[in-house]
C-alpha cells in the first residue's frame, strides 16, 4: 500500500471518530452499578455569570481565595501538569473555564494487526471523542489519562476542532503530540508529558462528564478551572462565587486596574 493511500485511510478513520462518536455506551445505569457523585448540569447563563467573575484572576489569586474560604490545599493540581507553552506578553496561554471531563484508561485489548480498518474501528467505537457534543463556549476540556502510557489523546487536528466548538483550552493528566503545531496555533494546553502513539491499541474512553482525577484533584463537570504559568487550580462549583469574591482582594495592581475598568460598579473589599 502506498504512503498517500495509507494516510487517506488513517485520516478517514480519524474523521469517523470526529463525526460519528460511539453510540455503544448504555444510556441507563444497571442496578448493580452505584454512582455516588451526582451529575449537575448548569445553564449557559449561569456559566457566563461565574466566568465573568474569574476573567482577571490568576492561579495565585484563586489559590489565595480558596484559603480565605477554608479550602486550603483543595483544588491545587500537581505541578507536573504544566503549560505546553507560555506567553508573557499577552498571557494568551492562560485559561479559565467550566470543566467538561473525559476519562481514558489503558486498554486490555490486543489485535493481530493494527491496519487502517482496525484503526478506524477503534477511533469510532473504543476510543472516540463523544465529549465533543458536550463542549460549549467557555468550556475547558479536562482529561484524566494519567496511566495510558504513550497514547497521544490530543493532537493538532482534534484540538483545533474542539476549539471551534467554544473550548478555551485543554488540560490532561496524560500526553499530547503535535506540540509544535499546537504552539503555532496558540491553543492553550496543559499536560503531564509528550506522547507519540495513536490511541487505537493503547487506550479506551471510559466515561464523559463524570468525576475524574486530575493530578490528585477531584474535577467534576461544571467546576471552574483556572490555569496559567503557575499551574492549574480547580474550584468546586458550589464555592465558585465566594472564592472569586475572596480572590479579587489579591489582584496585582495591573489586573486590579483592568478589573475596575471592566466592572466600575463592583466594589472590592
Amino acid at each position: 500500500m502506498t504512503l498517500p493511500i495509507l494516510m487517506l485511510l488513517l485520516c478517514a478513520g480519524f474523521a469517523a471518530a470526529q463525526t460519528n462518536p460511539s453510540q455503544l455506551a448504555p444510556k441507563t445505569v444497571p442496578d448493580d452499578v452505584h454512582l455516588f457523585i451526582p451529575y449537575q448540569k448548569y445553564t449557559q447563563q449561569d456559566n457566563e455569570r461565574i466566568l465573568k467573575m474569574y476573567e482577571f484572576l490568576r492561579v495565585a489569586d484563586v489559590s489565595d481565595g480558596m484559603d480565605v474560604v477554608g479550602l486550603t490545599d483543595v483544588g491545587t493540581v500537581n505541578p507536573e501538569i504544566r503549560a505546553l507553552w507560555r506567553d508573557t506578553e499577552d498571557f494568551t496561554h492562560r485559561i479559565f473555564g467550566i470543566a467538561v471531563t473525559a476519562r481514558y484508561v489503558p486498554t486490555n485489548k490486543r489485535v493481530h494487526k493494527m491496519d487502517p480498518k482496525e484503526i478506524g474501528r477503534w477511533y469510532t467505537h473504543i476510543t472516540p471523542e463523544t465529549f465533543m457534543k458536550q463542549l460549549f463556549p467557555g468550556s475547558v476540556l479536562v482529561i484524566d489519562a494519567a496511566e495510558d502510557g504513550e497514547s497521544r489523546t490530543i493532537g493538532s487536528s482534534n484540538i483545533l476542532a474542539w476549539r471551534k466548538l467554544g473550548m478555551r483550552g485543554v488540560i490532561t493528566s496524560g500526553g499530547l503530540a503535535d506540540s509544535d503545531e499546537i504552539i503555532h496555533h496558540k491553543v492553550p494546553a496543559y499536560m503531564r508529558r509528550l506522547a507519540r502513539g495513536i490511541r487505537p491499541g493503547r487506550n479506551e474512553l471510559e466515561s464523559v462528564n463524570r468525576p475524574i482525577n486530575l493530578g490528585g484533584v477531584l474535577v467534576r463537570p461544571g467546576d471552574v478551572v483556572v490555569a496559567d504559568g503557575d499551574g492549574v487550580v480547580v474550584v468546586p462549583r458550589e464555592h465558585a462565587e465566594e472564592v472569586a469574591k475572596a480572590a479579587l482582594t489579591f489582584l496585582d495592581n495591573v489586573q486590579l486596574e483592568r478589573f475596575r475598568k471592566a466592572n466600575p460598579d463592583v466594589k472590592i473589599p
